[in-house]
C-alpha cells in the first residue's frame, strides 16, 4: 500500500539528529540526510536503535554483523563503528552526557521519543488504543492513523540480508500489522469503510493467512455496498487454508461470512475482533527461552483441551515462570478467540498490587470498564466491575495469564466461575488455598537444558571450549534459569573471562551472589523478593534448615534437631516453606522420615548472608510451633537453643 512521507514525530532541538527505521535506515539532521558510512557501520547503528534504551550484548552486534564467522579483529572494528556512531549521535540531551555507553550488560544507546521514528510509534499506538478504550473511537483512528503515516515502507529493507536485523525489522512489520487492524476496525466501526478498503487489500495480498485482517476487508467492502466480493474473500480464504493447512476458517470468521448472507448492506464490526483496543495484550517472548519442553507441552495439552480453567504454574523466583506462561499463551491462539492478556499481579519494586487496581486492569482489557482507567473507589464499584468481569468470562473465551500472584487473595474474584475463559497463574508460592486448580511444579532445569540456555547466550562455539567448566556454572547456579541467563549475559561481556575462572567464582559460596549480576539485573534482588514475602517465622526456620549442609539438602531428623522442636512442629514448620516455594520435596509419594527435602542453593546462600547480617527475626524468637512431638507432648517453641 502506498504511505506519505514520513515525519519526525516530536518536535527536538535544532541540530537534532533524527532517525528512521521504519523504511530504509536513514538520518537527518535540520532536515538534510545524513552519510551513515559503510554497509557494516550501518549493521550495528540499526541494531542499537532497533533496541533503544536497552543494553545491546556485545555478540548480538557481533553476529548482526558478521553472522558465519567473525574475523579475529571483530573487535576492534566493532569498537570503531560504535566510535563513529557516537560522532554521528552526539550527546544526549541530559546535561551533555554520553548518548551510548557500555556496560556490564552491553552498549546502551539513550534516545528521545522525538528523535526515533519507532518510539514515537509506539507512543502513538498506545495513545490510540487507550482513546478506543475510553471509548473514543474517532480519537483512536486519527491517532493510529498518524502512527501508520509514519511508515515508509517494509523497516530496513535495506539491510534485511542481515538474519539479525531482519529479526527485529520483522517484527516491527508485524506490529505495523496489529496497529493497522485496530485503526481499518475503528474506521469501520466510524462508518467510513471506503477509506481502508484498498490498504486492506494490499496486506492480504501480502499476508493472506492473517485472519484478522482478511476479516477487516471482509468489512470493509461489505460496508461499501460490495457484498458479492467479501463473500469472495471469505470463499478464497477457505480455500486458501484448506490447501495450505488442511484446516478450516475459525468459528468466528465463519460466523461474520454467515452473517453478512443475511444481513444486506449493513455495516458489521469484524466478529474476530473484540471491542477491546488490544485483544492480544502479550509481552514478547525473550529470546533467551529454551528448554521446558516437557512442562510446555503439559501446558499446551491443558489450556488447549479446554477441560481446565484455572492453572497454577509454581516455582522459586529465576525458575522461569512467567517466560513459559507467556510462551505458552502466544501459542494457544486458536483456542482462545477472544484474547490473550497478561497482567502483572506485583510492581517493579515486588510489591504486591492491590486486587482493586489489577481488576481494573481487567476491566479495561475486556472493555467493561467503560471510559473510566480510575481504579474502582468504593467497595461497592469494586463488586460491581468483579460481577461484570464474571459476565464477560461466561460469555467469552479468552486466556487470561495472571503473573507473579503474591498469594490467594490476590486472585480471589478474579477466577472464572464458569464459561470457557482460562486463567494462567504464576507463582512463587504452591497456593494451596486455591481450588481445584491443574498444578505444574517447575522445577530447575535438567543439566542438559541449562547447558543449552548458557550456550544461547554465550555462543556453542566458546560453551566447546570448557564443557566441564560450563556444566560446573549451571550447577553453581543451581540450574535456575535467571541465574544461568545472567551468567550467560555476564560472560557475553567478560569474553576474556576464561569459563573455569568464573566456575570457580561461583563455587565460592562467600562470592557467589555477587558474581550473579548483569547490569540492572540481579539474582540477590530477586531472592531478596521473594524472602520479603516469607512471615517472619518462615525466615528463622529457612535459616536455621540452610545451616544443614552445603548441598542444601536435609531430613526430617535432621530438621527436628536443628530447629529444637518435636517432630509434628518440625513437619509443619517444614511443609509451610514447601507451600511457600523456598524448599523442594520429592516428586513421588514418600514418607516424611524417609524424604529428603532441599533448599535450593542460591537461597540457602541467601538465607545464611541473612542470618550472619544478624536480621531481625533470625536470632530472636523465631517461630511458634503450636504442636508436641509424636508422644503428644506440649506444643514447642521454634526457636534458637
Amino acid at each position: 500500500m502506498t504511505r506519505p512521507p514520513v515525519r519526525t514525530g516530536a518536535a527536538g532541538a535544532a541540530g537534532a539528529v533524527h532517525f528512521s527505521l521504519l523504511g530504509p535506515l536513514t538520518a537527518r539532521r535540520d532536515g538534510r540526510e545524513l552519510p551513515l558510512g559503510p554497509r557494516k557501520q550501518r549493521l550495528v547503528l540499526a541494531t542499537l536503535l532497533a533496541r533503544p534504551n536497552t543494553p545491546v550484548p556485545v555478540d548480538v552486534l557481533t553476529d548482526a554483523v558478521w553472522p558465519d564467522d567473525p574475523p579475529r579483529t571483530a573487535r576492534k572494528n566493532l569498537q570503531v563503528y560504535i566510535s563513529a556512531a557516537r560522532a554521528l549521535l552526539g550527546p544526549a540531551g541530559d546535561g551533555g552526557a554520553d548518548r551510548l555507553v557500555h556496560g556490564c550488560g552491553g552498549y546502551h544507546l539513550r534516545i528521545a521519543e522525538g528523535e526515533l521514528d519507532t518510539l514515537r510509534f509506539g507512543s502513538l499506538a498506545r495513545a490510540g488504543r487507550a482513546a478506543a478504550g475510553r471509548g473514543d473511537v474517532a480519537g483512536a483512528a486519527r491517532l493510529l492513523r498518524e502512527a501508520l503515516d509514519l511508515w515508509e515502507g517494509p523497516p530496513l529493507h535495506d539491510l534485511r540480508d542481515s538474519a539479525g536485523v531482519a529479526e527485529e525489522a520483522d517484527r516491527l512489520e508485524a506490529r505495523c500489522l496489529t496497529v493497522y487492524e485496530d485503526w481499518a476496525e475503528a474506521e469501520i466501526e466510524l462508518g467510513r469503510a471506503a477509506v481502508a478498503v484498498d490498504g486492506l487489500r494490499d496486506l492480504v495480498e501480502r499476508h493472506p493467512l492473517r485472519e484478522r485482517l482478511r476479516a477487516a476487508w471482509m468489512n470493509s467492502l461489505h460496508q461499501s455496498g460490495r457484498q458479492a466480493e467479501a463473500l469472495a474473500v471469505y470463499d478464497d480464504y477457505r480455500q486458501l487454508m484448506a490447501r495450505e493447512l488442511g484446516l478450516e476458517p475459525s468459528p468466528a470468521m465463519a460466523a461474520l461470512y454467515r452473517s453478512m448472507l443475511g444481513r444486506g448492506r449493513e455495516a458489521r464490526r469484524p466478529a474476530v475482533s473484540r471491542r477491546t483496543p488490544a485483544p492480544v495484550a502479550l509481552p514478547a517472548g525473550t529470546g533467551a527461552f529454551t528448554g521446558r519442553r516437557e512442562e510446555l507441552r503439559g501446558l499446551l495439552d491443558v489450556l488447549g483441551g479446554g477441560e481446565e480453567r484455572v492453572v497454577v504454574v509454581s516455582g522459586p523466583g529465576g525458575a522461569g515462570k512467567s517466560e513459559l506462561a507467556v510462551r505458552a499463551a502466544h501459542l494457544l491462539a486458536d483456542p482462545f478467540p477472544d484474547g490473550r492478556v497478561h497482567v502483572r499481579v506485583r510492581r517493579e519494586d515486588g510489591t504486591a498490587r492491590g486486587r482493586a487496581e489489577v481488576l481494573a486492569e481487567l476491566g479495561r482489557w475486556c472493555g467493561i470498564a467503560e471510559a473510566h482507567t480510575e481504579i474502582p473507589a468504593t467497595a461497592g464499584a469494586l463488586a460491581v466491575l468483579a460481577e461484570a468481569w464474571q459476565e464477560w468470562q461466561a460469555r467469552h473465551r479468552a486466556l487470561v495469564v495472571l503473573d507473579d500472584v503474591p498469594d490467594e487473595a490476590s486472585v480471589r474474584g478474579l477466577l472464572p466461575r464458569s464459561g470457557k475463559c482460562a486463567v494462567l497463574v504464576t507463582a512463587r508460592g504452591q497456593l494451596p488455598g486455591l481450588a481445584p486448580v491443574h498444578r505444574i511444579a517447575l522445577p530447575a532445569p535438567a543439566d542438559g537444558e541449562a547447558l543449552e540456555l548458557l550456550g544461547k547466550l554465550i555462543g556453542a562455539g566458546r560453551l566447546r571450549t570448557d564443557p566441564a567448566a560450563a556444566l560446573r556454572i549451571v550447577r553453581a547456579c543451581g540450574g535456575l534459569p535467571l541465574a544461568v541467563e545472567v551468567s550467560g549475559m555476564r560472560l557475553a561481556v567478560l569474553r576474556h573471562l576464561p569459563l573455569a575462572e568464573y566456575a570457580d567464582r561461583l563455587d565460592d559460596p562467600s562470592a557467589a551472589l555477587d558474581e550473579l549480576v548483569a547490569g540492572d539485573v540481579s539474582v540477590r534482588h530477586r531472592i531478596a523478593s521473594g524472602w520479603r514475602d516469607l512471615a517472619e517465622p518462615d525466615r528463622w526456620v529457612l535459616g536455621r534448615l540452610a545451616g544443614l549442609a552445603d548441598d542444601g539438602c536435609f531430613t526430617l531428623d535432621r530438621a527436628t534437631v536443628a530447629l529444637g522442636c518435636g517432630e509434628r512442629a518440625a513437619i509443619r514448620a517444614v511443609e509451610s516453606l514447601i507451600d511457600a516455594g523456598a524448599v523442594t520435596s520429592p516428586a513421588g509419594e514418600v514418607t516424611a522420615h524417609a524424604a529428603l527435602y532441599e533448599v535450593p542453593r542460591l537461597l540457602c546462600l541467601f538465607a545464611r548472608e541473612q542470618a550472619t547480617a544478624g536480621e531481625p527475626g533470625m536470632a530472636a524468637t523465631g517461630a511458634q510451633g503450636t504442636a508436641g512431638d509424636r508422644g503428644g507432648a506440649p506444643a514447642v517453641a521454634l526457636s534458637p537453643g
